[in-house]
């Protein structure tokens, strides 16, 4: 009789999981015939220039000059032997290993660029370099989603903690004329976004994405009135921090391409590089992070236990709001050397897509900032290259692969249970 129940059950989890495991060379096939159609019928019979080094490196490294066309090619051939191994993988009902997707990226960025730099000279350690720069506000901001849906709050006011870590990170940076007192305030300033957020959504039960919205909005509108009515006229004293110096590492940052890239950077990129695996130490590896993510899984359990749930939950947002600050603070004091309007531009909503992208996991997750680090860095490239693909179009690329992740197409990215929900003891 109940080897009778338990045949059906099985039935039904191979029909539904079937579908989603075809997903995936699906996407694979598609990208493939966009591949064939854009790249190779779409690249003419120039050659393509990979500059590796840069005219200061002690090692230098000749660049690679490649038929643009016969690049296309090769990567689309590629392209589809992979997809296809996929779909055999599936049909076998074996698991795909992740460097098959990887590899398939790879290839396809491979042959992107290809396109972009027809007829031009690419330079790989401006491109690696750039990308870096502009994740590094986003992989602060990844972090602080991870710790805080980790806990279980939805942190939608990423957006409103970056802007404020800016905002104050220039004003005090500049009255105090130190740099590290503005990464100072612009995490403050990013925890007291959080500690609202904590108040509005612990304390008193109120929807977290909706206060997380109206939060972002409100740090918009106040920043906005102070740069209006406050900043513009006096700019030289309030909104002129400066920006911290880059640090060559001795022998590392003489490595080609790698050396420039990752250890020739400013100290809060040498923070990220800390910060990242601390995170993810914490989270994994201690009795802290167990209790942190206990209560974001199963704070009833948690409660059970003697764990304080919402306690918990409340300094757990305001240490990630820390983090959102430091992110913000890096938008001022690390590139730009000013606070201007709204300058987080979107990137809080691009960190929690970065969260989703990986699976709420600090490292993949980091490693998703990159990835669209290095699109919006490859369409300024494309812009200045003169290609003929529209730089919006090459922007929009991490979030169709967001998209795509979201929908299940590559694997399930399933959030800690108890996010959004919030927690009210019995006792």
């Amino acid at each position: 009789m109940s080897g009778a129940v338990v045949m059906p059950q099985a039935d039904v989890v191979v029909k539904r999981d079937a579908p989603r495991a075809w997903k995936a060379p699906i996407v694979m096939g598609v990208f493939t015939l966009v591949a064939l159609l854009w790249f190779v019928l779409g690249t003419g019979p120039g050659e393509v220039a990979f500059r590796w080094s840069q005219a200061r490196d002690a090692i230098q490294v000749p660049d690679t000059v490649l038929s643009a066309k016969a690049l296309a090619i090769v990567a689309t051939v590629i392209l589809a032997v992979v997809a296809v191994v996929t779909a055999v993988l599936v049909q076998r009902r074996r698991r795909v290993s992740v460097w098959l997707y990887v590899g398939f990226a790879v290839v396809w960025l491979a042959a992107l660029l290809g396109q972009i730099g027809q007829g031009t000279t690419l330079s790989i350690v401006l491109l690696t370099t750039g990308a870096l720069s502009l994740a590094t506000p986003l992989i602060y901001g990844a972090l602080a989603g991870v710790i805080g849906e980790r806990v279980g709050v939805a942190n939608i006011a990423i957006e409103g903690q970056l802007l404020m870590g800016a905002f104050l990170g220039a004003v005090v940076g500049s009255i105090t004329d130190s740099l590290w007192a503005g990464v100072l305030a612009g995490m403050i300033g990013g925890a007291l976004v959080s500690l609202v957020l904590a108040a509005f959504s612990i304390t008193y039960l109120v929807d977290q994405i909706i206060v997380g919205v109206v939060l972002n909005v409100l740090v918009i509108g106040i920043t906005n009135f102070f740069f209006s009515a406050v900043l513009s006229e006096n700019a030289e004293e309030l909104n002129f921090p400066g920006t911290f110096p880059k640090i060559a590492i001795p022998v590392l940052s003489d490595i080609p391409v790698i050396g420039p890239t990752l250890f020739d950077q400013r100290i809060t990129t040498y923070l990220m590089y800390v910060l990242v695996p601390v995170v993810w130490f914490v989270l994994f590896k201690t009795r802290i992070g167990l209790r942190i993510r206990a209560v974001g899984e199963h704070p009833l359990a948690a409660d059970t236990v003697g764990i304080n749930v919402n306690r918990t939950r409340f300094w757990t947002v305001t240490i990630a709001g820390l983090v959102a600050g430091l992110g913000g603070a890096v938008l001022t004091l690390g590139e730009s050397n000013a606070f201007v309007r709204e300058m987080s531009n979107g990137q809080g909503y691009i960190a929690l897509a970065c969260v989703i992208l990986g699976r709420w996991h600090p490292v993949i997750a980091a490693l998703a900032a990159l990835m669209f680090g290095f699109a919006r860095n490859l369409a300024v490239v494309a812009n200045e290259a003169g290609s003929d693909i529209p730089a919006d179009l090459i922007a929009t690329t991490p979030y169709v692969v967001t998209l795509i992740a979201v929908a299940g197409l590559i694997g399930r990215a399933v959030a800690p249970a108890a996010t959004g929900k919030p927690y009210a003891p019995a006792h």
